[in-house]
């Protein structure tokens, strides 16, 4: 006999106009922000992305949602237009705060107050993101995209600084891999466990090809412990196993870790099982492992608010020209006549900051 499970129909949702908000678009930064962090590191990594861009190799960005919470869409989004970036791959709280700052300029609730009230993550217009990613799996699109495609093309005030929309509107993947009950909108009464895996198995697939194209580029993990270097390892893998059967190679690409965890000055050698750090899955996936074959690996600490701004300004001193925007030319998404909806949210009320 199957065990009793929780019935969703007993839940209370409310608008997120009810929510009060810990961030709004004041952390975002524009692209003027002059960060004052250094590493020696930048300038090699800048002209590495060049040189896999010049070659038509992977530019790919692993990320942790705290990326988007220290406001640096802007520039996420610059990197992309410049070719810079040609996937960004994102854990399931990821596209629910890009989704937020798109639909009403603001993101991030206080779990210890709504989880003591029995309503954190219960908002009415972050849940209908599951009802664009049915519409996306409808359409044969991953997780990413999908979502992608409903805030560029639905009634967003701030999709300008939405990571997943303009990367739609610049056909650049964004793979989103998620742990089915890790994030809020698996909460939701209209969230469909199946479709969830299947949109996120596909961005998987997505991701593994893209890895294929990795020898001579570059793989960045920006403050992702566990979802970027797990999807990676398994992703090349894969794209090595099929390179072997052909006679070829994955092996001379450069990795780079920004996050805040002291590791020693020879990070390029893997710590002791007796060392706690041993666990930490980006130093010895992304830093030792991966790239013992012939690869290079660079370890960045610092606040993803200042290292981030740091690449990009290393980024436009060795390359100034400016990034061409989308906006000002229809897109060819529009122009293929897609038929998604625009009507998965009305458009609401910006709210005003609160403390």
């Amino acid at each position: 006999m199957p065990y009793p499970q929780f019935d969703r129909r007993q839940l209370r949702l409310q608008p997120l106009s009810q929510r009060q908000h810990d961030l709004t678009l004041d952390v975002i930064q524009p692209l003027s922000t002059v960060p004052s962090f250094h590493h020696p590191a930048l300038p090699i990594l800048a002209e590495r992305l060049l040189q896999a861009r010049q070659r038509g190799a992977a530019r790919i960005l692993l990320m942790g949602a705290h990326v988007l919470r220290a406001g640096t869409q802007r520039f996420l989004i610059d990197l992309m237009r410049r070719g810079l970036i040609s996937l960004i791959a994102m854990n399931g709280a990821g596209p629910i705060h890009d989704w937020e700052f798109a639909l009403i300029g603001a993101t991030t609730e206080s779990v210890a107050r709504y989880v003591s009230s029995g309503e954190f993550g219960l908002w009415e217009e972050t849940g209908r993101i599951n009802d664009a990613v049915v519409q996306g799996v409808r359409a044969g699109m991953g997780l990413g995209e999908g979502i992608g495609r409903a805030i560029a093309e639905g009634c967003f005030p701030y999709k300008d600084i939405s990571v997943l929309a303009q990367a739609y509107l610049l056909r650049i993947p964004v793979t989103v891999h998620i742990g089915i009950g890790y994030d809020i909108i698996h909460e939701h009464p209209n969230a469909d466990g199946a479709v969830l895996g299947r949109a996120s198995y596909t961005d998987f697939l997505i991701f593994a090809e893209h890895i294929r194209q990795l020898e001579g580029g570059v793989v960045l993990n920006f403050g992702s412990a566990v979802m970027g270097p797990e999807v990676y390892l398994k992703a090349l893998a894969m794209a090595r196993n099929v390179a072997h059967q052909h006679g070829q190679r994955i092996a001379r690409f450069t990795t780079a870790v920004f996050d805040l965890v002291p590791l020693d000055d020879d990070y390029r050698r893997q710590a002791p099982k007796s060392d706690p750090r041993y666990y930490f899955r980006p130093w010895k996936t992304i830093l030792v492992r991966t790239v013992a074959d012939g690869g290079e690996s660079f370890y960045i600490a610092g606040d993803h608010k200042d290292t981030l701004p740091a690449l990009w300004h290393a980024v436009q001193r060795l390359d100034p020209q400016p990034a061409p925007d989308p906006s000002v030319a229809p897109s060819p998404r529009t122009a293929e006549g897609s038929t998604a909806s625009t009507s998965i949210t009305d458009t609401p009320t910006p709210p005003a900051a609160q403390s």
